[in-house]
């Protein structure tokens, strides 16, 4: 329950469109209205979903279990504000798919199809889940030094939160108190507040960190699976103990580091930047074949 896979959300672009979609229950939830707006030919997300709620009505009806298989889930509408919004996994939606009569929907099943197959392959071998990873984080600009610590970090609180896991640590709130206080004993600050800093809103604040500030965010939570296992933790107090144990390890040794190189390791930059640095370097490589 590592939190790359909680809540984790992200657009998907198919021919040009971009879909929603969200991490939940241990796989992709896709945007019903974004892909019945993209079979339907439609802009306008109103008329899709009053399309929607029509399709969904006759489902019902002919007994069809798709719609009660579908989730309310938030994603973020075109207003900029979190809504809920119906969603269903890559099973439902074929059945969605073959309600709709479109042109259309014979590529985006093949697509969804592929999606599935990467997503089995990757469940079989993790490496290359950490191979997408990388060229993921590569396309967008970030160094390659800088990636393989990200994807380090990501194994590191699998561990931990697999370690969590095995000793009574079960819901959200408690996984993202936990990590609040080796966030807190680290950096002297939590998530939200770290978030705050670098100017970031719904983005992985991860993602935006620098090589120092992740080399000690792994320290922290490196140290926490181990002070959990040494202790025999269980349930959510001791795991708590733990965690602001290990935190505590990494912050004397972040404040240790500060006093030698002279700076402060934490930084209020972030790398949102490096899209619209992308999409510049596309776009005048573009400009130079012309």
């Amino acid at each position: 329950m590592a939190d790359e896979m909680i809540g984790q959300t992200a657009l998907i672009a198919f021919q040009g469109k971009q879909f929603r979609r969200l991490w939940y229950n241990y796989e992709w939830y896709y945007s019903v209205i974004d892909i019945i707006a993209f079979l339907t030919e439609q802009e306008d997300f109103q008329t899709a979903r009053k399309y929607w709620n029509k399709l969904s009505q006759r489902l019902r009806e002919e007994g069809s279990e798709v719609v009660t298989n579908c989730h309310r889930l938030k994603l973020l509408s075109p207003d900029g504000k979190l809504r809920g919004t119906d969603c269903a996994n890559t099973k439902s939606l074929f059945r969605i798919i073959q309600s709709v009569p479109s042109k259309k929907a014979e590529p985006l099943k093949l697509w969804l199809a592929q999606v599935g197959y990467d997503r089995v392959q990757e469940i079989e071998n993790p490496e290359l889940a950490q191979k997408r990873m990388k060229e993921l984080y590569k396309a967008k600009g970030y160094s390659e030094d800088w990636v393989e610590k990200r994807v380090r970090g990501i194994a590191i609180r699998d561990e931990l939160t697999d370690e969590w896991d095995k000793r009574g640590v079960k819901t959200e709130k408690e996984y993202a108190i936990l990590t609040a206080e080796i966030s807190q004993a680290t950096f002297g600050m939590t998530p939200s507040e770290y978030k705050q800093l670098k100017g970031l809103k719904r983005e992985n604040l991860r993602d935006h960190m620098n090589d120092l500030e992740l080399i000690f965010s792994m320290l922290g939570e490196r140290v926490s699976t181990e002070v959990t296992k040494n202790k025999e933790a269980k349930g959510f107090k001791e795991c708590e103990d733990a965690a602001m144990e290990g935190g505590q390890v990494a912050g004397n040794a972040r404040k240790d580091a500060e006093k030698r190189i002279g700076k402060s390791i934490i930084s209020n930059e972030n790398y949102l930047y490096l899209s619209q640095k992308k999409k510049k370097q596309i776009e005048e490589k573009k400009l130079s074949l012309r």
